[in-house]
């Protein structure tokens, strides 16, 4: 249990926070009391499968219809009342413009309707926290300093994590993410929206080393994929011309060759980050961290180089409440509050 302490009185309660998550196309609304998780509710979105990627405007509305049915039942879930809530965490960026102003307006209303503290969390910082959600009191935690890799559809980042509130970013991408690289590629292949978990599923079993595709060469821990998902656009168009058949051929060997290559930019400079800074925690999060090849590549290194491997559960990789919950507990605990007129914000912020 973490201390709060009230008015002049030296007694510790618990903190209860709502937290609310709606940057994207997931409406996500969870309770956390402390660091423990007494509900995580998810309400995905269909419609985008059939455009082959997120639209702004569907998810706007899909929001509006979601975040009512998904807060109230994060709250019974919990087992707790309205009147229960210390504060609301909101993700206030970054994120879609729509969809943020959904989840933001409502945490506002909210929080003054209760008549309690509002605690705004950047996107960002809700995945490299994800791993002090604790589902049991005793659950293990990363110790201070440990390295996160950040990897999703938008971020790909090298994150020193000093504390809670304290965050560096050593390395990130100047292009597209990762997460982009496998989505882009994907329906390069006509594979359906989302395509990085199809290829996921292809590469295991595919061969990894039927084809080779170009890496970026790029100072310091920074990252590119750009031209890898040129090289993969070029050796798709160059193969066609000789064979009308030849994605449906090779899915499976260019799946899992894709996703080796990726994998290897991302080791290549978060393990040069690890020996560099010499840190022996390292975790990994945002939605690429569900990869079945990349959480085996990062529990590979940890175990060669002795290292401390946090690896978050698949439900907590991609955009749910419950990050945005734990961020939002460790700024109300340091009484880090938003103001009511706060407007979200779309770019990175970290």
């Amino acid at each position: 249990m973490q201390p709060f302490f009230k008015g002049k009185e030296n007694f510790i309660v618990s903190v209860t926070i709502l937290g609310i998550e709606s940057s994207c196309d997931d409406t996500s609304a969870a309770v956390l009391r402390d660091t423990v998780l007494l509900s995580n509710v998810i309400a995905s979105q269909r419609v985008h499968e059939a455009y082959g990627g997120v639209v702004p405007e569907l998810a706007s509305r899909a929001h509006q219809q979601n975040i009512v049915p998904v807060v109230s039942e994060a709250i019974r879930q919990a087992g707790i009342d309205r009147k229960d809530i210390d504060a609301i965490a909101f993700t206030r960026g970054p994120g879609l413009p729509g969809s943020l102003h959904v989840g933001t307006s409502f945490a506002k209303g909210l929080a003054l309707a209760l008549d309690i503290p509002l605690v705004d969390v950047n996107h960002l910082h809700g995945h490299v926290l994800s791993h002090f959600v604790k589902e049991a009191p005793d659950a293990e935690v990363p110790g201070f300093p440990y390295l996160c890799l950040l990897i999703s559809g938008g971020n790909s980042q090298i994150i020193k994590v000093n504390g809670p509130r304290e965050m560096e970013v050593l390395g990130q991408t100047i292009d597209d993410a990762a997460g982009e690289a496998f989505d882009k590629c994907a329906k390069v292949m006509g594979l359906p929206y989302p395509g990085g978990p199809v290829i996921d599923r292809l590469a295991a079993e595919g061969n990894a080393k039927a084809f080779k595709f170009a890496k970026p060469h790029v100072d310091g821990y920074n990252y590119s994929f750009s031209g890898l998902k040129t090289s993969f656009l070029y050796t798709l168009r160059d193969a066609l011309k000789e064979n009308p058949n030849f994605i449906e051929e090779n899915k499976a060997d260019l799946a899992a060759s894709l996703q080796r290559t990726i994998i290897e930019i991302l080791m290549d400079k978060f393990g040069r980050a690890i020996k560099d800074t010499g840190i022996k925690t390292i975790a990994i999060g945002g939605g690429v961290s569900a990869n079945s090849g990349m959480r085996a590549a990062v529990e590979d290194y940890a175990r060669r180089h002795r290292l401390k491997a946090f690896i978050p559960k698949r439900v907590f990789t991609t955009d749910n409440a419950a990050m945005i919950a734990i961020a939002g507990h460790y700024k109300f605990l340091n009484k880090e509050f938003c103001d009511i007129t706060a407007p979200p914000f779309q770019r990175v912020i970290i």
